[in-house]
């Protein structure tokens, strides 16, 4: 294994000070809790919050800033963040209007997440409020969660949230809006090769040279099915057709699509999919009102993406249009 890293065991800290020492500005860290947040003022809001497990950058720590996530909890590579670190972020972005977690349905974020907010409410606050991302259609359970996973679409729900959260509205409303966006998510992913995680130092699951995994997880937990690999004309028309029926998606509507690659991807690669997935879109008379395409919810160094789409309103439109101040740029 050949990596930018020194111990294995340093990695999720070593990462995390190099995104707080490059935005000194604006981003803070809580080293011994892997906090990250927001240090420009931001008044008369709710606070926004998501937390998982690191290998999946920039999900969800270079999310956070202006227009998006107040406050970021990283658990080491692929676990749960610490109950702690959730009490304490909650805490420090609370502005006396509350606190929304956006988790990504895997059990232990879920259970963390959950075990925080009755903490919260049996010391007296912030109050809090959690939504479950739970966007990917490829299973309907995994050996991570019960229900679908949460995979790339949940980026979304922190840019359309975490936008109207800087306008001022209030936690119910924001609540109700992460409900709806949610709603009208929809993703699908497969992988070329797995992910090599730092402490293993070999791949997590094996996959043939000729084998491709249809609907796989971010972890590497098994999708839909194992097949031999294909061009990608065939694999990217499967995820967007698996995609497209799900909700359905129908003639007529208008989407975000996000191409999202898993880490190990070249970016041209990712674009080849975004002109097959524009295609496909055309004959299915489905207007596209923007398109995301970089890695935005890895698995390490995983060969492989995800294809997803949010029917829009224009609300949505118009919460994804505003600028974001965060590390990666992306929005």
């Amino acid at each position: 294994m050949k990596k930018i890293i020194n111990k294995p065991e340093d990695v999720v800290s070593e990462m995390l000070q190099g995104l707080a020492d490059s935005r000194p500005d604006t981003i803070g860290l809580i080293p011994e809790k892997r906090i990250v947040y927001r240090k420009d003022p931001y008044l008369n809001k709710v606070g926004i919050i998501s937390g998982s497990g690191s290998g999946h950058e920039p999900d969800q720590a270079f999310y956070v800033g202006r227009g998006m996530l107040d406050a970021a909890c990283a658990g080491p590579v692929f676990a749960a963040p610490t109950l702690d670190a959730i009490v304490d972020a909650s805490r420090m972005v609370d502005r006396g209007r509350g606190v929304l977690f956006l988790v990504k349905n895997y059990t232990g974020d879920r259970a963390n997440f959950e075990m925080a907010s009755e903490m919260l409410e049996f010391e007296g606050g912030p109050s809090t409020e959690t939504i479950i991302i739970n966007d990917d259609v490829a299973v309907k359970d995994s050996t991570f969660t019960a229900g679908r996973r949460g995979v790339a679409g949940a980026i979304l729900v922190y840019k359309i949230v975490g936008a109207k959260s800087d306008e001022g509205s209030n936690l119910d409303d924001l609540k109700n809006l992460a409900m709806e966006v949610n709603s009208n998510l929809r993703t699908m992913g497969f992988a070329l090769k797995p992910c090599t995680t730092p402490e293993k130092g070999s791949p997590t699951f094996d996959l043939e040279e000729d084998e491709i995994e249809i609907g796989v997880g971010l972890h590497g937990e098994p999708g839909r099915k194992r097949t031999s690999y294909q061009r990608a004309n065939i694999i990217i028309k499967t995820l967007t057709d698996a995609v497209l029926q799900d909700l359905p998606f129908t003639a007529g509507d208008e989407v975000a699509l996000m191409i999202n690659g898993l880490g190990g991807t070249p970016i041209g690669e990712l674009y080849i999919a975004a002109n097959i997935t524009h295609k496909l879109l055309r004959e299915s008379a489905i207007r596209v009102h923007r398109t995301y395409v970089n890695n935005y919810c890895t698995s390490l160094d995983m060969e492989g993406c995800s294809v997803t789409l949010l029917k829009l309103n224009q609300e949505y439109k118009r919460l994804l249009d505003l600028p974001a101040d965060i590390p990666i740029g992306y929005f």
